[in-house]
C-alpha cells in the first residue's frame, strides 16, 4: 500500500555538540548562517540560511556523547548560489585554517568538503544545471579561475576513467 502523504523537503536537521560556543562561532561567523534563537539555560542554538522564509534549518544543542572524530553522520550539505561563492568558501576555508577534505566535481554540482571543528563533515555546494548519473565525484581545484573551472569539469566529465574517487 502506498503512502497518502509525501515529504515536501527536509526541514532542519541538528548535531549534539561539545563546544556549543566554538561551534556557533564556526557555523555563524565562517558559514555566514544566521541565529534565529538561541537558550543559554537549554544550551541550544537555531540557525537559518533563509531567516526570513525558515526560522531554522539547523540546531546545535551541548551534550554530545561520541568522541571527536566519530561518524555520527554522513554530511550536512550546504546550497550557494554561484561559484563566485563557492570560491569564496575555498578562500575562507584556506584563512580559517579549516580542514578541507576535497574539492570536487560531481557533474551536476560543484563542492568542497570540509569539517567544522567537532570533525562533522559538512559541504558547500553549487548545483550545476547538467543530468550525471551519481555517484561522480572527481577532485578540482577551485583556487583556479572561473572559467578553467567550468572547462576542467568538462574534460574531468568527458574522462570516462575512474569516475567516482572516495573519500573515507
Amino acid at each position: 500500500m502506498g503512502w497518502i502523504v509525501a515529504i515536501t523537503g527536509l526541514g532542519h536537521t541538528g548535531l549534539w555538540v561539545y563546544d556549543l560556543e566554538k561551534m556557533r562561532d564556526f557555523y555563524e561567523r565562517v558559514l555566514g548562517l544566521t541565529v534565529t534563537d538561541a537558550d543559554d539555560g537549554l544550551a541550544i542554538v537555531f540557525f537559518s540560511a533563509r531567516p526570513e522564509e525558515e526560522h531554522h534549518e539547523f540546531v546545535l544543542q551541548r551534550g554530545r556523547t561520541a568522541a571527536i572524530g566519530d561518524k555520527q553522520q554522513h554530511q550536512i550539505s550546504w546550497r550557494v548560489e554561484s561559484l563566485e561563492d563557492l570560491r569564496a568558501f575555498h578562500t575562507r576555508f584556506a584563512a580559517e585554517g579549516i580542514d578541507v577534505q576535497q574539492e570536487v566535481t560531481h557533474g551536476n554540482a560543484f563542492g568542497i568538503y570540509f569539517f567544522d571543528p567537532e570533525g562533522n563533515r559538512n559541504e558547500v555546494y553549487l548545483r550545476v544545471e547538467r543530468d550525471v548519473r551519481q555517484p561522480f565525484r572527481k577532485s578540482i581545484d577551485f583556487g583556479l579561475t572561473a572559467e578553467e573551472i567550468h572547462a576542467e569539469a568538462d574534460r574531468l566529465l568527458a574522462d570516462g576513467e575512474n569516475p567516482y574517487q572516495p573519500v573515507q
